[in-house]
C-alpha cells in the first residue's frame, strides 16, 4: 500500500512539473488558462466577436490573474530589438476583442518569441491608433486598387497574391 501512494505522489509531481514547463515555453504568466487557440491545452476555442468593429480573431492565449485578462500571442521566431507593429496591432486587436467579449479591459497583453517576452501597454491611443488603422482597412476594401504598404522583398515573397500583384518586389 505505501508504494501506491508513493507512486501516486511521484506521478503528480511529474505531471505537475510538466504543466510548469509547458507553461513557461508557451511564455505564459502567472494566472490560470482560460482560452487557448493551441491543441497543447485541450479543444481549440472558438474566435472571439465584435461585430460593431468589425473584427474576429483567435489569441493564443488568454490568462486570467487577479480578476485581470492577459492575452498572449506566441511568434515562432526570434525576438526582434523591439516587436513589430503588426504584432502590436495584432495584441492589440486581442485585447480589444478581451474588452468586447468579456468586458473587462486588459491593461497590456504580451508577444512570446522563442527568446524574449514583451509586453505591450493597451492604452487609450493605441486602442485609437487600432481602431484608425481597422477603419482605414475597411475603406481600403472598396477601393479598386490598394498600393503595397512596405518595401520589404521577403513580405512579397511569402504573400499570397504575389503571382497577381503588379507591385510585387520579388
Amino acid at each position: 500500500m505505501p508504494y501506491i501512494a508513493l507512486s501516486l505522489l511521484l506521478l503528480a509531481l511529474i505531471l505537475f512539473w510538466l504543466s510548469g514547463r509547458q507553461r513557461r515555453q508557451a511564455g505564459l504568466p502567472g494566472g490560470r488558462v482560460i482560452y487557448t487557440d493551441t491543441r497543447g491545452w485541450g479543444e481549440v476555442e472558438k474566435p472571439l466577436v465584435a461585430p460593431d468593429v468589425g473584427l474576429t480573431g483567435k489569441p493564443d492565449y488568454l490568462v486570467e490573474k487577479n480578476g485581470a485578462i492577459i492575452p498572449v500571442e506566441v511568434k515562432s521566431g526570434r525576438a526582434p530589438e523591439a516587436p513589430y507593429d503588426s504584432h502590436i496591432y495584432q495584441l492589440a486587436a486581442y485585447c480589444l476583442l478581451v474588452k468586447k467579449a468579456y468586458g473587462v479591459r486588459p491593461s497590456y497583453g504580451i508577444i512570446h518569441y522563442n527568446d524574449r517576452d514583451f509586453a505591450v501597454d493597451f492604452t487609450p491611443e493605441l486602442e485609437a491608433s487600432l481602431l484608425e488603422l481597422l477603419a482605414e482597412m475597411r475603406r481600403d476594401e472598396s477601393r479598386a486598387e490598394v498600393g503595397r504598404s512596405h518595401e520589404q522583398a521577403s513580405r512579397c515573397a511569402r504573400c499570397g497574391f504575389r503571382d497577381v500583384c503588379d507591385q510585387s518586389l520579388s
